[in-house]
């Protein structure tokens, strides 16, 4: 489909529902619609336009509903309408990926990339996505489930001003990539208390051996991140239901939160792909330094894992990209079935507050083609910890369910 046929698409899609929320957006959408067509006609800008759009339906009860005596809500939202335009330019690639689905316009990623060296490694700097977890790197569009994992959501910052390196030798199948980003995550706003500049440091290593249809990916990364004493943000996932009104993992449930002078994380991650059957595993660890020594959390430890196995049952296989150690669905893929079960756990007790998050996800993909699919999951969701009582009172499990339609273009 051409660029400017998508847009006028993606603008009949998904005004309607933005306009409820706000009409202003509606006509920035149309805007920018128009500006797109102008600059494609300019073939020496070298431009490339795409993007997606998901419309998601969530309804869930129990402890995701605590707030209100556990009783079922649901709500349909526009999960994420994104465009992004792409250009290069002999040595330097440019990308700028813009969404829609909050309310106004955010810049959710601005890359500049030099790629100058052939098999050198390549430089980048702009807003970029840290990398952290391999569930968090799958892009939104690849991913077989319709939330990413409890891991994803408490250990990767996701998008960050910053630079990084990142280099992959085909001979002996390793990756490294190596990033230093402005700290304004996870409660911190990227300022000492000094107001001088407070930083992140993270870096990644993997290993991967493929052959089309047949993957073996081990990795491990790390990341330092100077907090600036500022304070952590209590909630820290949501128990991989959109829309849930209470976040289940706090680990300020039942106690207090805490200021950080600096805090570690690192992870190890695992995926294997023989055809149409694939396994995904990670585990990750998060150490708390806080700014008061005498506080009951310093040193304290947040961590979880989690397992999924995923199996299309019309044989198709995902594409495994080397350069940038992630997964993506099948090339070309039409008419086809996946099957996904997953299994989550996060661990965010410490000193007699906080709670411990164990979620089953069931669920299943049909692919009308590699454009548009169709994505259903069933989430289970126990809460435990010496800060449960207080943050979903009696309710200490919970049920979801979610949909998906995601249309790219």
């Amino acid at each position: 489909m051409k660029p400017v046929a998508a847009m006028s698409l993606i603008a009949v899609t998904a005004c309607p529902v933005l306009a409820q929320q706000d009409e202003a957006l509606a006509s920035k959408v149309a805007k920018l619609e128009a500006q797109l067509k102008e600059l494609q006609s300019n073939k020496s800008l070298n431009l490339e336009f795409g993007g997606r759009v998901q419309l998601d339906f969530n309804h869930f009860s129990g402890a995701y509903s605590a707030d209100n005596k556990g009783d079922a809500a649901s709500d349909f939202f526009p999960r994420r309408i994104r465009t992004y335009v792409e250009s290069e330019q002999g040595d330097w690639e440019h990308k700028l990926l813009l969404d829609f689905a909050e309310g106004d316009a955010e810049i959710v990623t601005v890359r500049v990339r030099y790629t100058g060296w052939n098999n050198g490694p390549r430089f980048q700097f702009g807003k970029l996505r840290e990398d952290i977890t391999l569930n968090a790197l799958t892009s939104s569009k690849h991913i077989n489930t319709i939330e990413r994992s409890s891991i994803a959501d408490t250990f990767s910052p996701y998008f960050r001003w910053g630079a990084s390196a990142y280099q992959y030798f085909k001979d002996s199948g390793f990756r490294y990539a190596l990033g230093v980003y402005k700290n304004d995550a996870f409660g911190a706003s990227g300022r000492d208390q000094d107001d001088r500049l407070a930083l992140a440091y993270s870096g990644r290593l993997t290993w991967s051996q493929h052959t089309p249809g047949k993957t073996l990916h081990l990795g491990g990364w790390g990341s330092y991140r100077d907090m600036g004493g500022a304070t952590l943000g209590n909630r820290l996932a949501r128990g991989e239901v959109r829309e849930a009104k209470v976040r289940l993992v706090d680990y300020a449930a039942g106690g207090d939160v805490v200021a950080l002078d600096s805090m570690s994380q690192a992870g190890l991650e695992l995926a294997y792909q023989h055809n149409a059957f694939m396994l995904e595993a990670e585990y990750a660890t998060r150490n708390l330094d806080t700014l008061d020594p005498t506080s009951a959390l310093d040193g304290g430890d947040i961590s979880g894992y989690h397992l999924s196995l995923s199996y299309f049952l019309t044989g198709e296989h995902k594409q495994y990209s080397a350069g940038s150690a992630v997964f993506k669905q099948p090339k070309g893929v039409k008419n086809a079935w996946e099957l996904v079960a997953r299994i989550s756990s996060m661990d965010a007790e410490n000193a007699n507050q906080g709670t411990q998050v164990d979620a089953y996800t069931l669920g299943g993909t049909y692919y009308h083609s590699s454009s548009l699919k169709f994505m259903a999951n069933l989430v289970y969701a126990n809460v435990s910890g010496a800060g449960s009582p207080a943050l979903v009172g009696d309710e200490d499990s919970g049920f979801g369910f979610a949909a998906r339609l995601q249309y790219l273009f």
